[in-house]
Parts: C-alpha cells; sequence; structure tokens
C-alpha cells in the first residue's frame, strides 16, 4: 500500500500523495473468510461497545490489512449515518467510500515503513520510527472532520521499533475521544505486554477450501481451474501466500519433495538436485516457497500416520519447523539448509519402513 494525503498508508511528515491504487483495491476487494471476526466486531459497533484498540492477529497473507482497511472505512462511512450493507461492506456511492477509495478521507492515517532514502529499487526500511508515530498527533490535534472517528491503521505493529512502541503506547493509554487504533500483527506473542493489555484480541484464521477457491478466483479470474486448485494447496489457507507462489512451478517443487519423503534419499543425489536448484539469487522465491512448504508437506504427512510413526513424524515437524524459521530470520546459508531440510525429509521414509 502506498501514502496519501491524510489517510497515508505510508505515513510521511509531509503527507505527500502518492496515489491511491491501493486504497481503491481495499474498498472494492471482497474480504473471504473471517465471517466469525467480522461478525464480533460488527457486534461491537453496533452495539456501542466499540473498544478504542483492536489487535488483528494471525497468519501473514490471510486478509489483515485488509480486514482492517474495511472496518476503517465501515467505521468512518458509519459515523455519517446509517450504512445499508452487510458485514464490513460499505457501499461505492457513499461519501465515506468515495474519499477512501480517492486516498483523501481526512479522518483516516496508516502507518507502514517507509521506503529507504535514495533507495531506487523501493527497499523499504527495517521499521516503523518513533517519528512516523509521533506524527499521529496531526491527526489528533484538531477536531474530526466528517463523523466523530479519526482512525489509525498499523501495518504492521510487529514492525515498530523499540520507541516508536512506546509512543504508540501512549496513545492507547490515554486515547482521544472517538479514536479507533486497528493493529495489525503476524506475531502478536512478541509485542510488549503492555500493548497487548490495552487492546481487544482479534485473531483471524487461515481460510477454509472454499474461501481460499473464492479469493484466488476473485484475484486471478483468468486463472484456470487446475492452477486455482494449485494455488490453494500451495497457499496453505494464506490466498496472499498462494499468489506470491504463482509462476514459481510449485507442482515440480513439491514433487521433488514428497519423493524424498515417501521413498528416502541414501545417496543424497535427491537434497543435493533440490539444494543446487534453490541456491541461485534467482530463485530466491522458490527458495522461500520451500521454506513455507516443507513444514506443511511434514504436517500432511504426520496426519495420515500413527502410534510410534506418528510421533516420529511430529519430531520432524518440530525440526523442520525451527529450521525453516531460523532460516528466515538468520540468513542462513541457502544450500546447507535445503540439504539438512532435505535429510529431515528423508527421515518420514526411514520411519515409515516396517520394523523387523
Amino acid at each position: 500500500m502506498r501514502s496519501r494525503r491524510g489517510c497515508s498508508l505510508r505515513s510521511r511528515t509531509c503527507h505527500e500523495p502518492l496515489g491511491a491504487a491501493a486504497w481503491d483495491r481495499a474498498v472494492s476487494t471482497p474480504l473471504y473468510g473471517h465471517d466469525e471476526a467480522i461478525a464480533f466486531f460488527r457486534d461491537s459497533l453496533d452495539g456501542g461497545r466499540l473498544h478504542h484498540a483492536w489487535l488483528l492477529s494471525g497468519p501473514e497473507g490471510i486478509g489483515k490489512a485488509l480486514f482492517a482497511a474495511k472496518a476503517a472505512l465501515r467505521v468512518l462511512a458509519g459515523g455519517q449515518g446509517r450504512v445499508d450493507a452487510p458485514g464490513l461492506d460499505v457501499p461505492d456511492s457513499h461519501p465515506a467510500a468515495k474519499l477512501v477509495a480517492a486516498g483523501s478521507h481526512p479522518d483516516l492515517m496508516t502507518l507502514e515503513r517507509l521506503p529507504k532514502e535514495n533507495s531506487s529499487s523501493g527497499e523499504l526500511a527495517r521499521s516503523i520510527t518513533v517519528d512516523q508515530v509521533r506524527g499521529l498527533q496531526r491527526l489528533f490535534a484538531t477536531t474530526a472532520s466528517l463523523s466523530p472517528w479519526r482512525v489509525v491503521i498499523i501495518d504492521s505493529i510487529d514492525d515498530l521499533e523499540r520507541n516508536a512502541a512506546n509512543a504508540l503506547l501512549k496513545n492507547l493509554e490515554e486515547p482521544p475521544p472517538h479514536s479507533l487504533f486497528l493493529l495489525v500483527s503476524h506475531a502478536s506473542e512478541r509485542l510488549l505486554p503492555t500493548i497487548r493489555s490495552r487492546c481487544r484480541q482479534l485473531r483471524l484464521s487461515l481460510l477454509d477450501d472454499d474461501a481460499m477457491t473464492s479469493a484466488l478466483q476473485a484475484a486471478l479470474p483468468e486463472a484456470e481451474p487446475a492452477e486455482i486448485a494449485e494455488l490453494r494447496i500451495a497457499g496453505h489457507g494464506s490466498p496472499g501466500r498462494a499468489l506470491a507462489f504463482r509462476g514459481l512451478d510449485i507442482a515440480a517443487l513439491e514433487q521433488a519433495m514428497e519423493a524424498i519423503a515417501r521413498e528416502g534419499d541414501p545417496t543424497n543425489a535427491r537434497r543435493v538436485a533440490l539444494a543446487q536448484g534453490l541456491t541461485a539469487k534467482s530463485a530466491q522465491p522458490r527458495y522461500e516457497a520451500f521454506l513455507a512448504r516443507a513444514p506443511s508437506l511434514v504436517a500432511a504427512i504426520a496426519k495420515e500416520r500413527r502410534g510410534e510413526a506418528l510421533a516420529e513424524a511430529l519430531r520432524i515437524w518440530e525440526k523442520t519447523q525451527a529450521l525453516a524459521s531460523s532460516a528466515r530470520g538468520l540468513s542462513l546459508d541457502v544450500e546447507s539448509v535445503v540439504f539438512e531440510i532435505g535429510g529431515l525429509l528423508a527421515g518420514l521414509a526411514t520411519s515409515s519402513a516396517p520394523r523387523r
């Protein structure tokens, strides 16, 4: 998402407009799944019990930021009068929807990581800074323009630097009247306990197969059913992850991993081939897909086992999950990681062999 005047999606001190395409998509894009979360939020809103801060947590790529954008619009639109639409929907013709779609609603601001200065590739800064959080005071320094509400989205709160988190805490402890904070988090357990304690926590879950299919069909209307089915399986409940996997030949990657898990790899040839195919810089997206899919493959195999074989599969899953997570956070050597995870997959074939 991009920032823009008034409701900047990457809050900048000068509020320069960077285009409204992202907010336009947020207004028009359907939100699939999450019916219980939507109903819970609407019940609080309609009952006049809307908490001032909501922590929207759950896995990446499942629609938490879209939920926040639609919730923000629903609150802002409802503040201007009755809205006749279900869930978090707001008619495109509503004045608030038009302003949000144009990126010019004066009572909405979103904080995200900014692009690094002098970066030609658009690389983002490592964190949301304390200056960005302090910039929220511009929103609260005057009364709301179009309704009683002023809304802040932080996507994601996991990206706040320590001083920024402390600065935000002051707003959460003494919120301005009719303020709403929607905080997106992919790892809420890592947040400051003082922030978590001041929020109403709303956890969004992975999408089921029907919701995944609908989300992918909406995002890829020209895609063949076979591709939709392949992406649905690869995404494992996350449309965002599935779309990121498009064009990476995930089916071939899955086949290579399944062959190791099913038949083992006594000569290491399969692991070597897999590692060599994922070490090039151009293969980084497929490597990311490998790290995401390997634990899921082990989990799927574990579900089919019982007794000692199940226990061993669960041990392999724990090791695979830990290594995949460490590889992302610590920039471990790609070839070594792939080879080691391949060895864990091969252990599934060994553990399933009948004991003599």
